[in-house]
């Protein structure tokens, strides 16, 4: 049996038959170097090849995510590592990351804190576009720095990191009236949604990355926005990627620390997934 069958085989049960094929296509192109499956198709692998592609379609079937089995993926035109320690990057931070872009040219001398920055995606692509910016990657994970360490070097940008803990650490080690942008894709994720969430994400990404006290669902982006106003300058922006289903709530947020200029933005299947404000 020629091994594309055996794939499709093999996740048949577990997955749509579009995603299988996408599946066919990363694989073929991570461990053949072609995206094409003519060869997954028609020609006999070695052995070794084949061997690898089924043990990578085998941890596909056990739901983990094709991109902590290959350790990488592609996120606005760059590649990055990624590992548990880390979420995957999704195309709805793509979407942010081009928003801040938007707003600014690109030989900008900006100032970019990205909080909570996980593997490392918005402050490096940010980076990648804004030669002329100085960033920083705040995490309180010491294995993620490590990882968006890694990341920035892989795509040949300065990024300085900083490991802390936003809820307590108050400024950071930032000055007052310093920064032009402040970025973050924040823990939104409250408990009462575990049940809606696919095995792929809850068994196996981080969830003091994605995970909100019940309690206090806004915690994050109240502790992220009080930082923002003290160390943003005169003008300066904050843009989260946030919870659809607490976008007026997140504006309540920004509104209480007295913020202007604040607009919500739905991303590219409607969902209200992005807000940013200017500091008066």
């Amino acid at each position: 049996m020629k091994i594309i069958n055996k794939i499709r085989l093999l996740l048949a049960e577990t997955y749509p038959e579009s995603e299988i094929e996408c599946f066919v296509r990363i694989l073929s192109k991570y461990y053949l170097n072609d995206a094409n499956v003519f060869y997954l198709l028609n020609d006999e692998l070695p052995p070794e090849k084949e061997m690898q592609i089924l043990t990578a379609a085998n941890e596909l079937k056990k739901y983990r995510p094709i991109q902590y089995i290959l350790g990488e993926t592609e996120f606005y035109g760059l590649l990055f590592k990624v590992t548990p320690d880390v979420l995957i990057p999704r195309p709805e931070t793509e979407e942010l990351v081009d928003w801040i872009l938007s707003e600014y040219d690109r030989n900008s001398s900006l100032s970019i804190a990205d909080i909570g920055t996980g593997s490392g995606c918005i402050a490096v692509s940010l980076k990648a576009n804004l030669p002329n910016a100085k960033a920083w990657a705040v995490d309180i994970s010491e294995a993620a720095l490590g990882v968006a360490q890694r990341n920035a070097e892989k795509n040949g940008v300065e990024i300085n990191f900083l490991i802390a803990d936003v809820l307590n650490d108050g400024m950071m080690g930032f000055e007052h009236n310093s920064l032009d942008v402040v970025a973050s894709n924040p823990p939104y994720v409250t408990l009462s949604e575990k049940e809606q969430m696919a095995p792929n994400v809850l068994e196996y990404e981080p969830h003091c990355a994605l995970f909100t006290p019940e309690n206090d669902p806004l915690i994050f982006f109240k502790r992220i926005a009080a930082f923002g106003k003290e160390s943003l300058k005169e003008d300066g922006k904050i843009f989260f990627e946030i919870n659809e289903n607490y976008c007026e709530e997140v504006a309540d947020v920004l509104k209480c620390h007295d913020f202007s200029d604040i607009l919500p933005r739905k991303d590219i299947n409607g969902k209200w997934r992005m807000i940013s404000a200017r500091k008066l």
